[in-house]
Order: C-alpha cells, then sequence, then structure tokens
C-alpha cells in the first residue's frame, strides 16, 4: 500500500522532494538499482488530463532514495489549487507498485 503525504509547492519555484523507500515489514532500504519512476500531478483522479509530470531520479540505489524533482518554470504554470499526485516504480521484473500518493497544493506566487 502506498504512503500517503501531503505537499505545498510554491508557485513558480523549484520543487524537490526526497522519498527514502523501505521495505514495509523490516523497514530496511530497498536497493532501487534498475527501478523507474514516475509521477504526475492531475485536478482529480478522474481528470483525463496530466496538469504536470513530476521528473523522478534515484539518487542512491543501495539506500532506496529517490528525489521528485519540478523546475520553476513547471510550478509557474500550474494553477493555484489542490491537485493529487501518485509515484510509482517499476522494478527489474516489471512489475508496478504505488509507493507514494497524496495532494499537493500549490500556493500562488505574487511576484511575477
Amino acid at each position: 500500500m502506498a504512503a500517503y503525504i501531503e505537499l505545498v509547492i510554491d508557485q513558480g519555484t523549484t520543487f524537490n522532494n526526497i522519498i527514502n523507500i523501505t521495505d514495509d515489514v523490516t523497514n530496511a532500504a530497498v536497493n532501487v538499482s534498475g527501478y523507474s519512476f514516475e509521477s504526475q500531478i492531475r485536478r482529480s483522479y478522474y481528470s483525463a488530463n496530466i496538469t504536470a509530470n513530476i521528473t523522478c531520479s534515484i539518487n542512491n540505489a543501495a539506500n532506496g532514495e529517490v528525489t521528485m524533482n519540478m523546475t520553476a518554470a513547471n510550478t509557474a504554470n500550474i494553477k493555484p489549487g489542490r491537485y493529487v499526485f501518485d509515484v510509482k516504480s517499476t522494478d527489474t521484473f516489471n512489475v508496478v507498485n504505488r509507493i507514494l500518493e497524496g495532494i499537493i497544493t500549490i500556493s500562488p506566487s505574487c511576484t511575477r
């Protein structure tokens, strides 16, 4: 089952969030060598259109450390409000898991 989190992104700023992937039973770090990750933001779970993609990159495979990232230019293009997101992993056997899900709130910016 995916972990749940609520995040806030300031519109027009760089967004980074580090995920530490651990085993549900032992709480030990999962080696994510060879894994791929993807993440999307949508207005609702039922929205056909993607609001934005979040880039996910492995920082430390042996320790299960993955960074979610969006550039300032990308966050500037998202209208303020509440959105849903998730992060999915695909392992070396092509098994897909949802590892993180939740709400992202885009906070408006007044500086242009």
